[in-house]
């Protein structure tokens, strides 16, 4: 008498991806419920089970689902958006800009679902997340019936989601209390990454996931830059900084790693956290080869991921397994580097558990959840099958076989797709919804390109307020004797400074656009070393607004901005046509004079060398205001001793060949 269950698959050709790669063919393999209830040949499984569907699967390989180890599937709403571009220029300049404007509940459920569908074509159970909006993804993937390790971002500024990072880690404590035993879904926490968190933010997200017993989703050394600012900063690497801010209390999930030198790995190893391998993100974005074979032989977890489709830009598995295997071999110039068959397991074993629930998904084995996937290896692009080496199936998978040679997939006992029909999605309503997302944000971004200063206030942190100075400057021959007459003269001096400053002008084909500026302020000490480093943007209108007795000019500085990327980064955001620089040193004094503030600059204008010069500025807001400061700005001149020297009428950048 045979035992019952739910499905019977026989006539495959099973790879279990079990450690022994147990191989069955024919095979057969039963699903009772959620779950594997036997696998093996054919002929012992049939004598032993029955079932009220049987599947045939005429000679297709039988094999667990594709695991994608990292991504940020709401992003398949940004794919293509802006491409060939620097890392932080995309990120900074475009993508969360666009987030800023855009992400919301239902923007993250659409791209969700978008997302499952493409991964349910291509063969894909489940996948690692992080992003905003978490709960929302977690309901769309459960809803399309894929399995997920899905966590809630946390950052140190504000985001769609939360206005601060306790808004976000409360977000992620109440996700996770509701999701906790969720038969799809593993919710978890993602403090994004060591440069966007406060040591702060890293030790209370490892101590809520280490409390709930949930993975901790994080980015580890995806690009030299981060390490580099790492080391400036802290004087250590990314993974001896994050251990030391308690990170693997938690059990981690680390994306890219493509930094770390074998010291890391064995730190990493020893925490047992897993590695999600980018391969063609960090191609895309140059962020280089992360070392994939020396963190197995050290025994690491590393499963291998998509990354999110606004940088890959598909969620492809098989693309990526293949890629994985091919780069790796480059690398160490062997080809017998990361064979088919391990770079295989990196998709569905190994990655399960590099993302701590290998106990559940990853193989076809006995009481793990039936998550698996048929193919079809006879098409053109892969024929003819060789049948010697009982290894070739593995090659056929990983360098021959395509997304679209994916049949049937299943999760959890349950059919998502059967003869490459969609069964949890509609496929066109979701190409429908995209589109008109994608005309949306073309006319946003199309309006903000036309402009410099929408590009800066896009970039977050503008004061969007319009500044006015009245302001003289007088060129002069000695400036210790303007020193000396500053300290004897009628006026109080509320406080003095001095730094170097390092100006970058950039100008634009339509002088409408004004001028950007870029600033870097080294403060000066009395030792004379540098003690402070601040940057800004200044965008400065074109024209001055009038002009007063004495050559006393209204001048208006738009909107400011800090200056938080480097200089390369502003010059490939905003594209100037143009560029210029000018490099001074300069001692400051803030006056009060007839009950009125002022600002005196005493400045060396080394680079290009236009000699010294004396600057009375003074803001206003109003005519009136600006009139009687015009004439006390005046005043000041002939009171330090100025007023024989040439007046200057342009700003130094005016003064520029």
């Amino acid at each position: 008498m045979t035992q019952p269950a739910d499905i019977l698959f026989y006539n495959a050709h099973i790879l279990t991806m079990d450690e022994e790669m147990h191989q069955y063919r024919p095979g057969a393999l039963v699903v009772k419920g959620d779950s594997i209830l036997a696998v093996g040949l054919e002929a012992e499984i049939k004598a032993q089970y029955s079932a009220g569907e049987m599947v045939d699967c005429k000679g297709k390989i039988l094999m667990p689902g594709l695991i994608n180890a990292h991504t940020h599937v709401p992003m398949t709403l940004l794919r293509g958006l802006a491409d060939d571009l620097r890392l932080d220029v995309w990120l900074m300049g475009y993508m969360m800009p666009v987030e800023r404007e855009f992400v919301s509940p239902e923007f993250c459920r659409l791209g969700s679902q978008i997302a499952a569908a493409e991964f349910i074509k291509g063969g894909v159970t489940c996948f690692a997340d992080m992003y905003y909006f978490e709960e929302d993804i977690a309901r769309a993937t459960a809803e399309a019936g894929l399995r997920g390790v899905l966590s809630q971002s946390v950052m140190k500024f504000p985001t769609p989601d939360a206005k601060s990072y306790e808004d976000s880690l409360a977000m992620a404590r109440d996700y996770i209390i509701r999701w906790k035993n969720h038969p799809l879904i593993v919710p978890s926490v993602a403090p994004h990454a060591a440069y966007t968190c406060t040591p702060e933010i890293l030790r209370a997200t490892a101590r809520l996931a280490a409390e709930f017993d949930v993975p901790l989703h994080t980015h580890i050394a995806e690009t030299a830059f981060e390490v580099e600012n790492m080391r400036n900063e802290n004087n250590m690497p990314v993974v001896p900084y994050v251990k030391k801010q308690g990170l693997f209390e938690a059990k981690v999930l680390a994306a890219h790693c493509v930094h770390i030198d074998e010291g890391e790995m064995h730190t990493l190893h020893r925490h047992n956290a897993g590695v999600a391998h980018n391969p063609s993100s960090n191609l895309k974005l140059a962020s280089g080869f992360a070392p994939v074979n020396k963190m197995l032989e050290v025994g690491l977890n590393v499963g291998i991921g998509t990354d999110g489709p606004a940088s890959n830009n598909d969620l492809d598995m098989f693309e990526e397994v293949r890629l994985a295997a091919f780069v790796a071999k480059a690398v160490t110039n062997d080809p017998t580097s990361l064979p088919a068959s391990q770079a295989l397991s990196m998709a569905t074993r190994i990655g399960a558990r590099a993302l701590h629930i290998g106990n559940i998904t990853g193989t076809l084995e006995v009481g793990k959840r039936a998550d698996m996937i048929l193919l079809d290896t006879n098409p053109l692009h892969n024929s003819p099958r060789f049948e010697r080496d009982q290894n070739g199936a593995y090659a056929q998978i990983v360098y021959a076989s395509k997304s679209s040679d994916v049949c049937d997939v299943m999760v959890n006992g349950k059919w998502l797709m059967r003869d490459r029909n969609l069964l949890t999605l509609n496929e066109a309503d979701l190409i429908r919804q995209a589109a008109e997302y994608a005309r949306r944000i073309d006319h946003f971004l199309m309006a903000r390109e036309q402009s410099v200063l929408s590009k800066l206030i896009a970039l977050g942190g503008s004061i969007e307020e319009e500044s006015y100075e009245v302001q003289v400057k007088v060129k002069v021959s000695d400036p210790t004797a303007i020193q000396k007459a500053l300290k004897a003269a009628d006026l109080t001096i509320t406080y003095q400074k001095h730094y170097r400053q390092y100006d970058n002008y950039f100008t634009f084909e339509s002088a409408a656009q004004g001028r950007l500026r870029y600033r870097e302020d080294d403060f000066i000490d009395e030792k004379g070393k540098v003690v402070n480093v601040r940057a800004r943007l200044t965008l400065i209108g074109q024209n001055r607004e009038d002009d007063f007795e004495g050559d006393v000019l209204l001048s208006r500085s738009r909107y400011l901005a800090p200056a938080s990327q480097t200089l390369r980064f502003y010059r490939e955001y905003f594209k100037p046509s143009g560029e210029k620089m000018i490099e001074k040193d300069r001692l400051r004094w803030s006056v009060q004079y007839k009950g009125e503030e002022f600002f005196i600059n005493l400045d060396t204008v080394e680079r290009p060398d236009l000699g010294y010069f004396l600057e009375i500025k003074s803001r206003t807001w109003s005519r009136n205001d600006a009139e009687g400061k015009a004439t006390l700005a005046a005043e000041l001149v002939e009171l330090l001793g100025a007023s024989g020297g040439e007046y200057i009428t342009n700003d130094y950048f005016g003064m520029l060949a």
